[in-house]
Order: C-alpha cells, then sequence, then structure tokens
C-alpha cells in the first residue's frame, strides 16, 4: 500500500513504475521492483544516517 502511494505522489518512484509498465512488465511486477527500490534506498539511508532527498536530474 505504501508504494501504492509513493508512485502517485514520489516522481522517483512513478518514472520508475511508468518505465517498467511501458516496457512491457506486468504492473504487479513493476510494482514490486519499485518496493525493492524503496527497501534498498532505505537501508542506505539508514546506514549513512541521511534523511531523504530526491535525486537531481
Amino acid at each position: 500500500m505504501v508504494m501504492m502511494s509513493a508512485i502517485q505522489s514520489n516522481p522517483v518512484f512513478k518514472g520508475q513504475y511508468q518505465k517498467l509498465v511501458s516496457a512491457g512488465k506486468p504492473k504487479k511486477v513493476a510494482l514490486i521492483a519499485c518496493v525493492r527500490k524503496m527497501i534498498v534506498i532505505l537501508n542506505s539511508m539508514l546506514r549513512e544516517g541521511v534523511m531523504w532527498e530526491a535525486p537531481t536530474a
């Protein structure tokens, strides 16, 4: 459910999801790929002790 909201409001995950779906991936597969991406980002944030910053360009 968190990723469903993130896809609607976060440009990073929205772009990743749309890219996967337009490449022909099933929607559930694209959703889980985005969930995995979020987990990787969150784990690195915890490890580094930093807050979320949306990537630029």
